[in-house]
């Protein structure tokens, strides 16, 4: 899975997913249609909810309409393994992948496909999970739609489209908090689902060997408190978040009771019960490597479905090489990468983006597996 297609032979795959009307469809007839000099294929859900273009595809009842790009679009009416065995049987081969996921799907098992299914992953692997998002209205989804919340919080990329629609100062909100929701994910700005498809398409975002930078904005070691989780603060330094005034939008839009939940000492996870976010522990001390083995095990497989997605690069003691890990839901892969370099800060950090997930106690494990 680490190496690049073309290296390997092995075709990328972009799960695409978003809310409906955040413009899925508009994003996909131009991978349709547009002339980008690549083949690649699509593959839609359950085909009359998606609408794609029917002009396009003509024929409906077939399974795979090959368009004047030569692009292919086929449509899964049952299996992905299915399909996706079919599409590495046509001649000539394929760019790239993009399976769109309906509006609402966790991504997680398709995600998951990538990893199990040895056929699969002998002939593809998963690049990116990209939600597109709607800059409009996603608050409101926000508030209402857990798998909205979920999408985002399962991206590695996002794609926020229709900013035309909303002023510079909702942007920068509604980036605060897809930010605090999943604090990895770059996001990109688009309207009319105009982004650039080599932005997104062929980023290697699930590669381990990619995992090279985990400091996310507010991973910030500087303040002499490497163990403070600095998880609502987006990059700001809001050094006082039990202030009243600071806003606790990662709560999913519903009250904001519990500001008196010693908000000042990371404890701040607990308090709604679909309260997805993203959790960042970092530790200056070397860990025991069949200690932090054995916790992210026992934690995936405690709290896996909870888990969304989960990030680390890992000071291991007594080992010269970092250790890398990457979980999606209960399955987790990890490997030792290059040594430390000289200029590196040699320190653990971590990543967990889920629902639910109890600040207090993933610091206290994390902190417990120090050699």
């Amino acid at each position: 899975m680490t190496q690049t297609a073309s290296s390997s032979g092995k075709i990328p795959v972009t799960v695409l997913t978003g809310y409906l009307g955040a413009g899925k469809t508009t994003l996909l007839n131009r991978i349709l249609t547009e002339a980008h000099g690549k083949r690649y294929a699509v593959i839609v859900n359950e085909f009359g909810e998606v609408g794609i273009d029917n002009d396009l595809v003509v024929g409906a009842d077939e399974e795979v309409f090959e368009m004047n790009n030569g692009c292919v679009c086929c449509t899964v009416r049952g299996d992905l393994i299915r399909v996706l065995s079919g599409l590495m049987k046509r001649k000539g081969g394929f760019d790239a992948i993009i399976v769109e996921t309906t509006g609402l799907a966790d991504p997680g098992p398709v995600a998951q496909t990538f990893f199990v299914d040895e056929d699969v992953k002998a002939r593809t692997y998963l690049d990116s999970v990209t939600a597109l998002v709607d800059a409009k209205h996603i608050l409101l989804r926000l508030g209402d739609s857990r798998e909205a919340v979920e999408q985002i919080a399962f991206a590695d990329q996002i794609v926020l489209n229709k900013t035309d629609l909303v002023s510079e100062d909702d942007l920068r909100h509604v980036e605060a908090r897809i930010k605090r929701i999943n604090p990895l994910a770059p996001i990109h700005r688009a309207q009319r689902s105009n982004v650039p498809l080599s932005a997104i398409i062929g980023k290697h975002s699930f590669d381990l060997e990619r995992i090279t930078e985990l400091e996310p904005d507010f991973l910030n070691p500087a303040h002499g408190e490497p163990g403070h989780v600095h998880d609502e603060h987006c990059g700001h330094d809001h050094h006082h978040h039990h202030d009243h005034d600071h806003v606790h939008d990662e709560h999913c839009g519903h009250d904001h009771h519990g500001h008196d939940h010693a908000h000042d000492h990371g404890h701040a996870s607990a308090i709604h019960d679909d309260g997805v976010k993203g959790i960042s522990l970092t530790l200056d001390r070397p860990v025991d490597g069949q200690k932090i083995t054995a916790w992210l095990n026992d934690l995936l497989a405690r709290r896996g479905p909870d888990i969304l997605r989960a990030k680390g690069i890992i000071d291991v003691q007594g080992e010269n090489r970092r250790l890398v890990f990457q979980a999606v839901h209960m399955i987790l892969e990890g490997d030792f990468q290059r040594p430390w370099l000289d200029s590196d800060k040699r320190y653990s950090r971590m990543v967990f983006i889920g629902r639910d997930l109890d600040e207090a106690e993933l610091k206290a494990g994390f902190e417990a597996t120090a050699a």
